[in-house]
């Protein structure tokens, strides 16, 4: 089987231009494009840190942005291209409280009249390629009905659909009904994402692929696909650590002491206890200084015996 066009998904505190950059570096040409965790307005203006970690030129590169109001998406836009940047993908479809409350990401399905003026920012931006990122809904799978006749007309290269509705946040059943009717209802290229394991799971209708939690914790998954064979324990072990050692040395010239490097590294391990083992895993989440952190690291292919 052909290997699917493959995104990596933004996960805010994991896929940061360290981690995007040496993933680019060891795995190649295998993720067509990485999308940055969103940009967001704080403070009444694009926050500082969110722009720092999506500079214009990264290859394969396109920043997210998410979005309450017209005011706040032109402000972003404009930031973006400002910097440079030729591609835009807009946040539909964040599930996380703070962000629904402000009527931000999946909420924003739920309000026609902001995904119409959206539609004419886009058309302000005509250097600017634009996609969407969205869910099925907040708290049922069936409010992105409403959202389809605004979303169709807008200018977008590709929309992404995480088959889920917000208040699900990552658990329960996809639903790839729900996916196969966006997808049917689109004139644009839909992309599929929600706990994606092989090429072969990709529902009917999908233009490729988006995955995050999966490629966090397999960070060989998608050169594995497009190489059409799974890599030996021993192999996916190697290039995880020499990923993780690259993320580290970056990450470290960047922040402020050991604490603030710890609260950054434990994170990238989150989901990577199957192919790490319950046994360092538990070791890494328990380490409370970085010299312990990196001694539990250094015994992970020891403890596994590769």
């Amino acid at each position: 089987m052909t290997a699917p066009i493959i995104f990596a998904a933004p996960l805010q505190g994991y896929t940061d231009a360290a981690w995007r950059a040496a993933h680019r570096d060891i795995f190649g040409e295998a993720v067509a494009q990485y999308f940055t965790p969103f940009v967001r307005v704080e403070g009444g203006v694009p926050r500082p840190r969110d722009l720092r970690d999506a500079p214009a030129g990264e290859p394969r590169t396109t920043p997210q942005i998410i979005f309450g109001s017209p005011g706040e998406m032109r402000m972003l836009v404009h930031a973006l291209s400002g910097a440079g940047h030729t591609r835009i993908d807009l946040n539909c479809g964040c599930p996380h409280p703070p962000q629904l409350h402000k009527g931000r990401g999946a909420a924003v399905l739920l309000r026609p009249d902001l995904l119409r003026e959206a539609a004419e920012i886009i058309n302000d931006y005509p250097a600017i390629t634009f996609s969407l990122k969205m869910r099925t809904g907040v708290t049922c799978g069936t409010e992105w009905r409403p959202a389809m006749r605004e979303i169709e007309r807008m200018r977008l290269s590709h929309v992404t659909v995480h088959a889920r509705y917000a208040v699900q946040q990552y658990r329960g059943l996809v639903d790839v009904a729900a996916f196969e009717a966006i997808a049917s209802a689109l004139p644009h290229p839909v992309f599929f994402n929600g706990d994606v394991t092989a090429p072969q799971e990709l529902p009917a209708g999908a233009a490729g692929v988006m995955i995050g939690r999966a490629l966090l914790g397999r960070p060989s998954l998608a050169a594995e696909w497009c190489g059409g064979e799974e890599w030996p324990a021993a192999r996916r072990i190697e290039a995880l650590l020499q990923l993780h050692a690259r993320v580290y040395e970056a990450r470290a010239a960047r922040l402020c002491g050991p604490a603030q490097l710890l609260a950054a590294m434990q994170p990238f391990w989150h989901f990577c206890e199957d192919g790490i083992g319950h046994r360092n895993a538990k070791a890494i989440r328990k380490t409370r200084t970085i010299e312990a952190y990196r001694k539990a690291v250094a015994e992970i292919t020891k403890n596994l015996e590769l």
